[in-house]
This record gives structure tokens, C-alpha cells and sequence, in this order.
């Protein structure tokens, strides 16, 4: 698994003009699926997360996790996070995994996450999706599973 993850004060997609999905204080997670992830990339990847302490404390240091701030994420499915563009011009996304692979495991690292007690909100498996932030900091990663 792939994901970007952006700290943000707020965060919302649409799909057809209407909010499917929006947050406060939290993190924003681009998540892409390859065709080998299991079970083990969905947990590592969620405990990563919600333990990811990328957030200040009364100290002005990144100490505190989005638990620890009663935030929540916004987990959008992204493929082209495994986009290849080393040749050519458009991109190729053969390292991502297909549809049917990819919904499911999307769906249970949302429940993952979930189950660790930070709210969730979704985008739209295969939408359309318009995503807007609010980047706090800006504090931005790039997270690969082992």
C-alpha cells in the first residue's frame, strides 16, 4: 500500500457537486492499493497512521497523534499513487492493484482505522472525486508499506 498523507485543519471530497466525506482537524490519506497488499500492509498501515505523531503539542513540537487531538481522517482511494512514468508521457498503472482487489482492501484498512478509534469519513471507490484541503503546516508524507 501507498499512501500520501497530509496533516490538514479541513478536508472534504465531493462527488457530482455533493460532500460524500469531509473532516476537521486530521489527516487527509490519498490511499493507493497494489495487487499484493494483504491483510498485514492494512494493518501495519493503519496502526502506522493512527499512531503517527505529526501534530504539535503545547510545545510547538510534532508530539501528538490524531487521537491524541480528536481528529479524524478522510481515506480517498488514489491508483494513480502507483503511477509509472519513466516512459513515455502518460502514465502506466500496472503496479496497481485491479478494482476488485483494490475496493475490498480499501474498505477494510477504512475499517481498520476505525477500529483504533479515530473517526473515519470516505471518498467514492472509482469516483469522480473533487478533494479540497486545508494544509496545516504544511506537513505532507508519503508512506509505503514494508
Amino acid at each position: 500500500m501507498r499512501a500520501v498523507v497530509q496533516r490538514v485543519t479541513s478536508a472534504s471530497v465531493r462527488v457530482d457537486g455533493s460532500v460524500v466525506g469531509e473532516i476537521g482537524p486530521g489527516l487527509l490519506v490519498l490511499l493507493g492499493v497494489g495487487p499484493d497488499d494483504g491483510d498485514a500492509e492494512k494493518t501495519w498501515l493503519a496502526n502506522k497512521l493512527c499512531g503517527l505523531r505529526v501534530f504539535t503539542d503545547d510545545a510547538g513540537k510534532m508530539n501528538l497523534d490524531v487521537r491524541d487531538i480528536g481528529g479524524k481522517m478522510l481515506i480517498v482511494s488514489q491508483f494513480t499513487l502507483y503511477g509509472d512514468v519513466r516512459k513515455g508521457r502518460r502514465p502506466s498503472f500496472g503496479r496497481a492493484a485491479a478494482p476488485a482487489v483494490a475496493e475490498p482492501m480499501y474498505e477494510a484498512f477504512c475499517e481498520a482505522v476505525a477500529e483504533q478509534g479515530v473517526g473515519v469519513a470516505r471518498g467514492v471507490f472509482g469516483a469522480d472525486m473533487k478533494v479540497s484541503l486545508l494544509n496545516d503546516g504544511p506537513v505532507t508524507l508519503v508512506i509505503d508499506t514494508p
